[in-house]
């Protein structure tokens, strides 16, 4: 084990069961929810504000998630109402479940206005087949054939699938403002590459952060590009944010993520973070000698090729390395017949 390993601890070994709760601070009680897929689960939050609670974070909107939480309502959060969902960032295993508690708790929505905007766009974008924004975004980044006459006939990921639509009406929260939870005065800090304006919150009252998908432990978060916003540089996006994290960590944060087990050792743990990506694009480049489609460069980004179902997830953040170098002018690219990009190193 090396020096930055060991400075990397977890307070908690052991994730709550589905249905109960751990506290990991006062009045701060860590729930865990189910995702079906590789990465199968979700951590979310719930901070005890007297009359009722405030959650942070929800799960994707299936009937496993509800039941979890109708028991966690009558169980480990005593009885006390939802008042309020603040949620980190738009992705549904964080927002898919916040119009639920809106539509039947009366609860109000807290997040910031990307947040909330992406996810009512997203959620009103139902497809049965690919679009061919989709389809020439897929073809853009070198996707062989075959995977491509595979999915052209399927029906996509929608994000409607996972998400409990969501009323009309939030709580915008911002850059830099205080927000009073759980007899805590938290900071707002956003970061963005994983997502656009993601929050996190900073306790001014003790040594807590809740990171959601911006700072985790273990696992880096998915930077990827999309059609959407297909020349997007989420990699830049990611490393200038946690630079200015960096600055602000201390040993003794204790961080509670979206994903894995609560931690201490942040500065460290950013440091990976940033060296990850690093080393990534260095390997990238290097390799760019030979050109090269955003698909054909799985193995120096990831150290291995990739199929299955971690193709897509490793397919748009290959697509992310790649075209941070063309940002930063350190790669060129040009278009070939088929539709995809081909990077070559300068």
């Amino acid at each position: 084990m090396d020096d930055a390993a060991r400075l990397i601890r977890y307070p908690h070994d052991q994730a709550p069961d589905h249905g109960t709760a751990t506290e990991v601070a006062e009045g701060v009680l860590w729930i865990r929810l189910p995702l079906p897929m590789a990465l199968d689960h979700v951590n979310v939050y719930a901070l005890d504000d007297g009359a009722g609670w405030t959650v942070i974070d929800t799960g994707i909107a299936s009937r496993k998630s509800r039941g979890i939480w109708e028991t966690m309502l009558s169980g480990p959060l005593n009885g006390k109402p939802v008042t309020r969902v603040l949620v980190t960032h738009h992705h549904p295993d964080h927002i898919g479940l916040a119009g639920w508690f809106q539509s039947h708790y009366r609860a109000e929505l807290w997040t910031a206005r990307t947040a909330w905007l992406m996810a009512r766009m997203l959620s009103l974008d139902v497809e049965d087949r690919p679009s061919e924004a989709a389809i020439a975004h897929w073809k853009s980044a070198g996707m062989p054939t075959d995977i491509l006459e595979q999915r052209r006939d399927e029906r996509p990921f929608n994000f409607a699938d996972t998400i409990a639509p969501l009323p009309m009406g939030y709580t915008r929260i911002s850059e830099g403002e205080k927000l009073q939870i759980g007899g805590r005065t938290w900071v707002v800090h956003m970061g963005n590459g994983h997502a656009p304006e993601h929050a996190t919150l900073w306790s001014e009252s003790d040594n807590l952060i809740i990171g959601g998908d911006q700072l985790l432990p273990s696992i880096s978060p998915n930077l990827g590009v999309y059609p959407t916003e297909p020349n997007a540089d989420p990699v830049g996006d990611w490393l200038d944010s946690c630079t200015r994290f960096q600055a602000m960590a201390r040993d003794d944060h204790f961080v509670l993520p979206g994903h894995k087990l609560p931690f201490v050792g942040l500065p460290t743990r950013i440091d990976q973070l940033i060296d990850n990506h690093i080393s990534a694009l260095s390997r990238l480049h290097d390799a760019l000698a030979t050109p090269a489609t955003a698909v054909e460069s799985f193995v120096p980004i990831f150290k291995r090729d990739i199929r299955g179902d971690q193709f897509g997830l490793a397919m748009v953040e290959a697509v992310a390395h790649c075209q941070h170098l063309w940002h930063q002018g350190r790669a060129s690219r040009t278009r070939r017949d088929d539709g995809a990009w081909v990077y070559t190193a300068l």
